[in-house]
């Protein structure tokens, strides 16, 4: 008996000595596009500007692949270049290229290892959060290891977790960069060459436009979160096609056509949406709405960010092409969006919002 005392009298000292548990270190990643959405809108992008934020942001989260940001903010400048090269866009989009993405492990999240397609992003990298563990990279890289130094630099960086847009080291947790800062901390953001050259202008690209992302199915269990047997358990595939920038539009006679069509499609995703729980398995990487946030599966379990206040997560119908963005927004906006096509029902299609 008295063994057993002294083994929980250590065992409770240990726990308390013990190292903290690593915490996710998130941000409302909606907020890391809103100012360059409105720059596009302003631009003249339309419909083209709303699926390329969403695409954007979804690359903060921790599932994708250490260039998915940069590629994303490629895309962005690839949409500003057909838009008489908007500098506000380009300016948001090197400032995205740089915003902290969330961490799993509130340890440094890895850099990109290869050159931008459009020069305005050389020298770019993101900023890490100041909770990050800055002598240790997910999945426990030291700081030297692969993909702890950013593409085109041969040491640490010092400081640790900086980067051009905030050079006096990482950011608050949850913080936005567009908030702290409006300089890129690069030149100008007028054209540049997308081979890399550092002299000349260069020509923009006469495509131009954003790769679309393809279409995408998500399985959803709808049962309590317990094992998929099969048994008492309901399943549901949901399909989200979104299309980017550089979509062409279809004749007239056919629109109204398609604009129903896709109003009926985000109907039928919002309807899916309702049934979605913080327990639902997915497939890898699709995208949704939970309980009014916007998530993204990550491991077989959706991981959600925050609209915000004012916001929720709903599909909304193109107007130029075929298919739904999933998106923040009012429910104002989306049901009257969805309205337009000539859908009936609302948000969902039955009458409810």
């Amino acid at each position: 008996m008295v063994q057993l005392a002294i083994f929980t009298v250590a065992l409770a000292a240990a726990s308390v000595n013990a190292a903290p548990l690593w915490k996710r270190i998130q941000q409302t990643i909606s907020d890391s596009t809103t100012k360059w959405e409105a720059a596009c809108t302003a631009a003249g992008g339309g419909q083209q500007c709303n699926p390329v934020a969403v695409a954007s942001f979804g690359t903060l989260l921790a599932a994708p692949g250490a260039c998915a940001q940069q590629d994303a903010a490629d895309n962005m400048i690839d949409l500003a270049k057909t838009l008489n090269n908007d500098p506000n866009m380009i300016k948001f989009a090197q400032i995205f290229a740089q915003q902290p993405r969330n961490s799993p492990t509130s340890q440094s999240v890895p850099y990109c290892q290869s050159a931008p397609r459009n020069a305005e992003l050389n020298g770019l990298y993101q900023c890490q959060w100041q909770g990050d563990d800055a002598k240790t990279f997910v999945g426990g890289i030291a700081v030297g290891g692969n993909g702890t130094i950013p593409f085109g630099m041969s040491s640490p960086l010092s400081p640790a977790g900086s980067c051009p847009a905030n050079p006096s080291g990482p950011i608050t947790n949850g913080a936005q960069l567009t908030d702290l800062t409006q300089s890129p901390g690069v030149g100008s953001t007028s054209s540049g060459s997308s081979s890399g050259n550092s002299t000349g202008s260069a020509t923009p690209s006469a495509s131009g436009s954003a790769t679309a992302p393809s279409p995408t199915e998500t399985s959803v269990d709808n049962d309590d979160g317990d094992c998929d047997d099969g048994t008492g358990e309901t399943t549901t595939t949901i399909s989200t096609t979104s299309s980017a920038a550089g979509a062409t539009p279809t004749s007239s006679s056919g629109n109204s056509s398609l604009l129903l069509s896709n109003g009926q499609a985000a109907q039928k995703l919002n309807a899916q949406f309702a049934s979605l729980t913080a327990n639902s398995t997915c497939t890898e990487g699709t995208n949704a709405c939970v309980n009014g946030d916007f998530a993204q599966c990550v491991s077989g379990t959706f991981v959600t960010s925050s609209c915000g206040s004012t916001l929720t997560c709903a599909a909304l119908p193109l107007v130029n092409s075929a298919g739904t963005s999933i998106t923040c927004t009012t429910t104002s906006d989306a049901q009257s969006r969805i309205a337009a096509t000539g859908a009936q029902g609302g948000l969902t299609g039955s009458g409810s919002s």
